[in-house]
């Protein structure tokens, strides 16, 4: 193979072959090349190397066969097939990916966004997650690689919900529940899904059909459009009612439900007393909380017996959603209505 090369002393070897490995300029694939006293560094195509580090050839090198690539870290590794400390967790969302970066991490994170995106097939654009802001929880995101809008459409279990990240908080990592859930609802019953988002919850339970009612609440406008998009795709099921309102005003009135969907993992706690009222006997709520865990195993007995309704339910279920943080994990609680 024929690439430029820069050429350096050896004893300025490794310095050099970091420096070009952190800007992306050393070509993968090919050997460092070896001429008496100098090392000859491939470079990639048109990019330009300060012209302080050295003289600039065009030279022949001989290819190194590559192993295959495992993990997107595989793309960023170094000359000695060295692969850097990069955050091992992502999520897809639709055509999109998103990454939490920790500060100072070692890699320039546009070369992590640019690893991504030819890592994870179908990839268009790529972000880094800065957290959520806001009282409609919006992710706070830094274009990395691709192009385009944070709208797409995110696919689970066959069921197209339209997403838009910058309008309305979405994660795919409770894919697995929306689809539980849904297969839980019984022929007849009205669901209430509280602070519903884009609505995958509501979604899910429509396709099947067994629903009598649907109402989607949510306090985010942007999110109950998204909703209704996604509905207004899918062929015939449960109605649904997407509403935008909040859950302070929603449990004001006087509807029962069947069952109710609650995901406000850190404040939902205040809304789950007055919902208890608001569930029929031999209802359920599907509850989910952030939790440390040194009280799961007390937890969902702790939730019923702090509310005054406490007395009529009982905690059925604590399922790991997914891990929050080294000390927390997302649960969802299964509570049931007795009496």
């Amino acid at each position: 193979m024929i690439c430029r090369a820069l050429r350096v002393p050896r004893l300025r070897g490794e310095a050099t072959r970091r420096a070009l490995q952190d800007r992306g300029l050393l070509r993968p694939g090919v050997r460092i090349r070896v001429d008496q006293d100098d090392l000859l560094f491939p470079l990639v195509d048109s990019v330009e190397v300060p012209g302080d580090w050295g003289p600039i050839e065009t030279d022949e090198f001989i290819p190194v066969a590559q192993p295959p690539v495992r993990e997107y870290g595989d793309l960023l590794a170094d000359g000695t097939g060295r692969s850097p400390a990069v955050p091992r967790s992502f999520d897809v969302i639709g055509d999109i990916v998103v990454v939490r970066i920790p500060d100072g991490s070692p890699v320039e994170p546009r070369r992590i966004g640019e690893a991504l995106r030819a890592f994870v097939p179908g990839t268009r654009l790529v972000g880094a997650d800065r957290g959520v802001q806001g009282p409609y929880r919006i992710r706070l995101l830094d274009r990395l690689a691709g192009t385009g809008s944070w709208a797409t459409v995110h696919v689970e279990h066959g069921l197209r919900l339209h997403v838009d990240l910058e309008r309305a908080y979405f994660s795919p990592r409770l894919a697995h529940e929306h689809h539980r859930v849904a297969s839980e609802v019984r022929s007849g019953e009205t669901v209430f899904d509280l602070c519903c988002g884009v609505g995958p919850f509501a979604a899910h339970i429509a396709r099947t059909g067994r629903a009598r009612r649907i109402v989607a609440i949510d306090s985010n406008p942007e999110a109950i459009e998204l909703l209704k998009r996604t509905l207004a795709a899918m062929p015939a099921a449960s109605p649904v009612e997407a509403r935008t309102m909040g859950v302070e005003e929603f449990l004001k009135a006087p509807e029962v439900a069947d069952r109710a969907i609650l995901n406000l993992p850190h404040e939902g706690i205040k809304y789950l007393p007055p919902l208890m009222g608001r569930v029929a006997r031999g209802g359920t709520i599907h509850y989910y909380e952030i939790t440390p865990r040194g009280r799961l195993e007390n937890r969902g007995k702790e939730l019923v017996s702090e509310s005054a309704e406490g007395s009529r339910w009982q905690c059925v279920g604590a399922r790991r959603v997914h891990a929050y943080s080294p000390q927390a994990d997302l649960i969802g609680y299964t509570l049931e209505r007795t009496e």
